[in-house]
This record gives structure tokens, sequence and C-alpha cells, in this order.
């Protein structure tokens, strides 16, 4: 059975005090649940990442940043490299969060791109996939979920495939209180470990971990994590609450 896996995406929130309060808050209630049966993740805006590295020198919880850059170096202003982060104490990587694709613009080659960086660069990518609330209404989900599948993990090796994480997000339920049913998410997932399957190997396809992300919160938690293709949550708002991401961790282990 695969380790549930629960990261928070604090997204542009947060302050220097604040995001270091919140991480300790989290540490010493994270020392409290049976048996750590869950890996967990945070992920802070780039700015305190280095304070956020320090006062989780001393847990099991690990660091990640929210967006990458596919260079190592070199005359790209604003951006952050892999090389850079790992410097910093960073494990993870988000790569394509919705709101840098529908937001921002970023396209499935940059996405790509950014993964295959992340794992040259030794961080462990979770790519973000989901459809629009237009396109789910117009039964466009499977192919926006299987062109941003195979357009992200181009190029991927089965030991590279091995260090993604996959998250589920259906935009149409991020920040928005609308939540996928169980069951609609668990349609979503197993979709997803099938096109893994057909891309790898079937073994591979089945040990990748696939989050499921879009308004996940302390009611919903339990029911979500108990979809057998359900491996985890990318969890947004409920983060920023050190009660409320708790409650969440607990559900999942």
């Amino acid at each position: 059975m695969k380790k549930p896996f629960v990261a928070g995406n604090w997204k542009m929130n947060t302050d220097s005090h604040s995001s270091v309060a919140l991480v300790k808050e989290i540490v010493s209630g994270c020392s409290n649940i049976a048996g750590h049966n869950v890996d967990v993740a945070l992920f802070p805006p780039f700015v305190y990442l280095q304070a956020a590295s320090k006062a989780l020198s001393s847990s099991d919880i690990s660091l990640g940043a929210q967006d990458i850059f596919y260079e190592q170096k070199g005359a790209f202003t604003g951006e952050i490299s892999p090389a850079m982060l790992k410097d910093i104490g960073c494990s993870y990587c988000l790569c394509g969060h919705s709101e840098r694709r529908h937001v921002i613009g970023e396209d499935d080659e940059l996405v790509n791109n950014k993964v295959v960086a992340a794992i040259n660069g030794g961080l462990l990518p979770i790519l973000c996939v989901g459809e629009l609330l237009e396109q789910r209404e117009t039964s466009q989900t499977q192919e926006v979920i299987s062109r941003q599948i195979n357009a992200g993990l181009a190029g991927l090796n089965d030991q590279m495939i091995s260090a993604v994480t996959i998250a589920y997000e259906p935009v149409w339920a991020i920040g928005t209180g609308h939540t996928a049913t169980p069951q609609q998410a668990q349609e979503v997932h197993a979709m997803i470990r099938e096109l893994v399957g057909r891309i790898y190997e079937k073994e591979l396809a089945q040990q990748i971990r696939i989050q499921y992300g879009g308004s996940a919160k302390p009611a919903n938690a339990a029911q979500l994590m108990a979809q057998p293709d359900i491996d985890g949550l990318l969890v947004g708002g409920a983060s920023l609450k050190a009660e409320d991401f708790l409650a969440i961790i607990c559900a999942a282990a």
C-alpha cells in the first residue's frame, strides 16, 4: 500500500512572521500523529522558503516550492532554478498548477520542461492536471487530462517517472468551495492511473501517487482518501489553518 501524501500549498499568502508560526504549529501538531503513516510537505511562497526550511529542520515534514524555472542559471530575471531550491532545503516542487496554467498562461510544453528540470535537479515534481468547468460540462475531461498527462510526462523514462507525483485538480473546484464528489474524483484518478499504465509498466502506474486537489478540507478528507486511487491530497486554503491541515493529515494517516 502506498504511503499517503498530503501537501499544503499556501499560494500567495502569509508573511514573514505568520509563515514561520504556521510551520511551527504544524510541526508540533504532527508530532502527535500516531505512527506518522503519512508524508507531509509544505509549499510556502518563495520569499519565506528559507525561514520555513529552518523551522522544519527538526521534523519529518518536507519543504516544496510552488514553481521552478527549467534552466540551471543565467539571465532569467525573476526566476528560480532547481539548484537554488535544493540549496535552501526544498525536496518538492509544483509543476503546472492550474493557476500557473490558467492565470499565468503556462502551456503543456513549459510544464514538461519544468518537470524534467526538477527531476534532473534532484527535486520531486508534483505534476498538476485538471479541467475547466466548461471542459467538464462538454465532456472533455478525458481529452484534457490525457493531453496534460502525455505532454507533462514526455521524455521521462521509468526511473524518472518514479520521482513524480500527479495531482488531479478539477479547476472548477479550486477556491470555489465546490468539491468533486469522491466518486467523481475517483473516476478521474482511475483514468489517470490507467493512462500512466499505458505509457509505462502497469506496476509503475500502481506505485505512482495521485493526489486530489480541489477544496479538500477536514469535512471531506476521509471520504476522498477512502477511494482506491486517491493517494493523497494537495490542500490549498485549508493548509493555512494549522487545525484544519492537521485534521486532514490525520484523516489521511
